[in-house]
């Protein structure tokens, strides 16, 4: 049984405009490749942590708004920026951690997904980055 339950209503910074109201899921997985560092002597394979390769996945509604998403999105493709999320509104805290991928690359933005009678959405990657994690007021 869970002792706690997190109700998400993350907060979603994007080369500083806030997108929160456009965001329906934020998935941030930290990855650091693999390197194998066994010897001769080792009887089974060991690895090291290598380059980090971070990718951040994001759901927004697809608006052409001024500094909405499109707005927002369309002069970062193919640039590096710095994206933030945290858990929730508030401030920093080691139980509302500010996650930030800064130098991240976005390499594709769908311009257009549209389907009779569903509102708009698209789906965009956010890969590589330095990672840190802001835990401070």
């Amino acid at each position: 049984m869970p002792t706690s339950t997190y109700l998400p209503s993350p907060i979603v910074v994007v080369n500083s405009i806030d997108l929160s109201d456009q965001c329906t899921a934020a998935n941030l997985t930290l990855n650091y490749e693999s390197q194998e560092n066994s010897s001769f002597a080792s009887p089974n394979r060991s690895y090291v942590a290598g380059m980090g390769n971070h990718e951040l996945t994001l759901t927004l509604y697809m608006s052409y708004a001024a500094s909405e998403t499109y707005a927002t999105l369309k002069a970062l493709v193919g640039t590096q920026t710095t994206v933030r999320v945290k858990p929730v509104t508030g401030n920093e805290s080691a139980t509302n951690p500010d996650f930030v991928l800064t130098g991240c690359y976005l390499e594709a933005l769908p311009v257009m997904n549209a389907s009779l009678g569903e509102l708009s959405t698209i789906d965009i990657t956010f890969t590589g980055g330095a990672y840190t994690e802001d835990v401070t007021v």
